[in-house]
């Protein structure tokens, strides 16, 4: 009697189990990345969003003059600063002219302030420094935009020249 030898071809029923195991946990592990970069892939928009509103802030306000241009004193020497009353300080937008005139505002300066950013929140300061080994007097705007759950800070100095 001649034996013919059988090669059988398959898996077992151990191997199929430990394939399923397998690609089950790199499964989970591919969807639990793709929830994470899927959750937070709107926050680059709302960094980008918070960064252009604080360097457009700032920009207007180093457009401004450094001390106030109505100022009789200043008129007489004009690199000197005269010290501000409570009468030079201007309320509304369009008659600020210098940036002292912008320390403490915030959002509600903005008249036009688009609804589509409505959850941001603005600080600005304006504080008097000195820069370099000659002392430069400069004023130093920081202006901080709270939204999202982070807060940006644009900074920026404006000199007397």
């Amino acid at each position: 009697m001649i034996k013919k030898q059988r090669f059988e071809r398959g898996f077992t029923l151990v191997e199929v189990i430990i394939f399923i195991v397998v690609v089950g946990i790199a499964l989970v592990g591919i969807l639990l990345v793709s929830q994470i970069s899927t959750k937070s892939s709107a926050d680059p928009m709302l960094h980008k969003q918070a960064m252009a509103l604080a360097d457009a802030i700032l920009e207007e306000i180093l457009q401004k003059e450094y001390c106030d241009p109505t100022s009789a004193d200043l008129l007489a020497k004009p690199h000197a600063c005269a010290t501000r009353t409570a009468a030079d300080q201007e309320a509304t937008r369009d008659e600020l002219d210098d940036v002292d005139d912008f320390n403490g505002k915030d959002k509600t300066l903005f008249t036009d302030w688009p609804t589509s950013l409505a959850s941001y929140s603005v600080a600005i300061t304006v504080t008097p420094t000195t820069l370099g080994s000659n002392a430069i007097p400069v004023k130093q705007i920081t202006v901080s935009v709270t939204g999202s759950g982070q807060t940006l800070t644009a900074m920026g100095y404006r000199a007397n020249y």
